[in-house]
């Protein structure tokens, strides 16, 4: 591990001579950069959920005359990722704040393919997870292409209107493998399809056509690395038939973050908490997302890096589910190394989540009476699913953010590792 941070940090490093030009004033003690800064970093890493991690990323920050530092006035994200256990993904996204005066425009193509995507069940707890089944039981395929154009405008008073169209096709089918990993037993998503859980209808796939909405408002001193203010949005999503989508479905989503500055800008407490509610029949391919408007993306919901650290990814989903995540932050060093801006972090943090409300789960067919009964019981409850760690950070212009996590998932049934491993860019939240 040691040794993939050092092959890490040594290929951002050597890429910063290609980074802006900087202006002689300051902010603070801030070199101010203007023009473009490259932030490249080549990917040889881990991620606790998809093994060693192969390829790149190339982030260009446009700040301009250097009046929009620390916050760049545009910025592009180019992202080519291969995993071990079988996932690719590739993406490309835009960010600029100018490009339509008074308005934000965000846009982003992604496809992604997972050949043994793990499929861990809905409701939580209700679905059970056995450490010592083949490990093929959970696997399933999925690929995924995504567009979306997102706009953000202002209302005043830090307060803002966000809004967007987002498109979605996806495929799903058993996991069978090929050669010496082939598989004909029998899945969990497998057992969903032919129990009803998931109709067949929709088994296969299918588009999502929607129309995104809300307000945001938003008070955080710096963009991609806050120490204060509030960050909270809500919006609605909906995606009718009439606009493509093959099944009509609506969904809520509300998020609270905010930063408390404890010593300085050094020391700080940061949290957010995230409520999204499915309303009307929402197929199975668009429950494990957690819907966001803005320069982001949606994220695999919930559990992984991205959102519940220390869990299995996608190990919580529900018509109803929630989670936080309370982190402190502590920049222990700030300093200037081939005319950059760099500093150093540790954090420790607390996260869970939570099923408030279920889909429905029984056996509608009859089918596989036997495997049902194991793996599913509609009578548990769903607890709380906590993890805790803590990570490392290298940070270049407040902007670029490499990062280590460790976790801890506090229940076998969210994560049997002792420790996951993240390495990976930016802070959580």
């Amino acid at each position: 591990m040691k040794r993939q941070l050092l092959i890490i940090a040594a290929a951002a490093l050597a890429c910063l001579n290609a980074a802006a030009q900087e202006k002689v004033s300051t902010i603070g003690n801030d070199i101010v950069k203007e023009g473009l800064s490259f932030g490249p970093l080549p990917f040889i890493s881990v991620d606790a959920e998809r093994g060693f991690c192969y390829g790149g990323l190339l982030n260009i920050y446009n700040f301009g005359d250097g009046s929009y530092y620390p916050n760049p006035k545009s910025t592009w994200n180019f992202n080519a990722t291969l995993y071990t256990k079988g996932r690719k993904y590739f993406a490309i996204t835009y960010d600029d704040k100018y490009l339509i005066p008074g308005v934000r425009s965000d846009f982003g193509l992604t496809m992604t393919i997972d050949n043994m995507l793990k499929f861990y069940g809905y409701n939580g707890y209700q679905t059970y997870y056995d450490a010592t089944d083949d490990i093929r039981f959970y696997d399933m395929y999925r690929k995924v292409v995504n567009f979306k154009a997102d706009f953000t405008g202002n209302l005043g008073n830090n307060l803002y209107w966000i809004a967007g169209y987002h498109f979605s096709y996806t495929m799903g089918a058993d996991y069978t493998g090929t050669g010496n990993d082939s598989y004909d037993g029998p899945t969990l998503w497998g057992l969903y399809k032919e129990c009803g859980i998931i109709p067949d209808d929709e088994a296969e796939g299918g588009t999502t056509s929607e129309i995104r909405a809300g307000i945001m408002y938003d008070t955080r001193d710096y963009e991609n690395n806050p120490s204060r203010g509030i960050w909270a949005e809500t919006h609605v999503t909906a995606s009718p038939k009439f606009l493509g989508s093959s099944v009509n479905f609506c969904s809520l989503n509300a998020t609270w973050r905010q930063y408390f500055p404890l010593v300085s800008d050094k020391l700080v407490f940061a949290y957010r908490l995230n409520y999204q509610q499915f309303l009307g029949n929402a197929p199975w391919y668009a429950i494990p997302y957690l819907s966001v408007i803005g320069p982001s993306y949606d994220k695999d919901a919930i559990g992984g890096y991205r959102t519940v650290r220390g869990l299995m990814a996608n190990r919580v989903l529900g018509k109803g589910m929630g989670f936080y995540n309370a982190e402190i932050r502590y920049r222990f060093i700030d300093f200037h190394f081939l005319k950059q801006n760099f500093g150093l972090a540790v954090s420790g943090y607390c996260d869970g989540a939570y099923i408030a409300d279920r889909f429905d789960l029984s056996n509608q067919t009859g089918a596989d009476a036997e495997l049902y009964s194991k793996y599913i019981n509609t009578l548990d409850r769903d607890k709380f699913h906590i993890s805790a760690g803590g990570g490392f950070r290298i940070i270049l212009n407040r902007n670029f953010i490499v990062c280590l996590e460790l976790g801890h998932a506090l229940n076998t049934q969210d994560n049997d590792k002792a420790v996951t491993v993240d390495v990976n860019t930016e802070w959580l939240f």
